[in-house]
C-alpha cells in the first residue's frame, strides 16, 4: 500500500509542471483574438511614452514606451510587487466614451493594474498564451464611462504594445 501510494505521488509530481504550463498558439485563446491581434500589430499604432493623457476615442493601439520601474512614477502603486530591472509605464485615459466591457491586450507578458475612480477593478475575464506572433494576453474590464489608468509593469523590455477596444 505505501509503495503503491509513492508511486501516485511520484507520479502526479511529474505530471503537475504539464498541467500548470500556459497554453500555446494563437488558436488556444478563450476567445477569438483577431481583433486584437490586428491592433497590436498594425503600423499605424500611436508612439506613447509613459504618463501620455490620451484624448482621441477609442480603440487606442499603440506603443508605450516604459521607463525602469524606480523612475516609472506609476499615479498608484502596483497591486503587484515590481521586479528589479524590469520596466513600468502608465496611460491615462480621459476620452468620453460609453459604459461598457472593454478589452485590454498586450503583446507581452506584464503585470497590469487598471484604476478607475481611485479603485483597481478587477478583470471580468482574462486569456493568455505563448508562442502567438504579436499578442501575448487580453483581458476584459467593465468601464464606466469615466477618466481611467492603464499601468503596466514587470515588464522584460522598455516598450510593449497595448490595445484598449470595446469589447465584443
Amino acid at each position: 500500500m505505501m509503495r503503491s501510494l509513492v508511486i501516485l505521488a511520484v507520479a502526479v509530481a511529474a505530471t503537475t509542471p504539464a498541467f500548470a504550463a500556459e497554453p500555446s498558439g494563437c488558436d488556444q485563446f478563450k476567445w477569438p483574438i483577431d481583433r486584437e491581434r490586428a491592433a497590436l500589430t498594425a503600423l499605424a499604432r500611436s508612439a506613447l511614452v509613459s504618463g501620455a493623457v490620451v484624448t482621441t476615442p477609442l480603440p487606442v493601439a499603440a506603443t508605450l514606451t516604459l521607463k525602469p520601474v524606480a523612475d516609472a512614477g506609476l499615479p498608484f502603486p502596483s497591486e503587484r510587487k515590481a521586479a528589479e530591472g524590469t520596466f513600468a509605464g502608465y496611460l491615462s485615459i480621459e476620452t468620453a466614451r460609453p459604459a461598457g466591457a472593454y478589452s485590454i491586450s498586450l503583446s507581452a507578458n506584464a503585470w497590469v493594474d487598471v484604476v478607475q475612480a481611485g479603485r483597481y477593478l478587477k478583470p471580468k475575464a482574462f486569456s493568455g498564451a505563448t508562442d502567438c506572433a504579436g499578442i501575448r494576453k487580453t483581458m476584459r474590464f467593465d468601464l464606466a464611462a469615466a477618466p481611467f489608468v492603464v499601468q503596466v509593469s514587470r515588464m522584460m523590455e522598455n516598450t510593449i504594445a497595448l490595445a484598449i477596444l470595446p469589447a465584443e
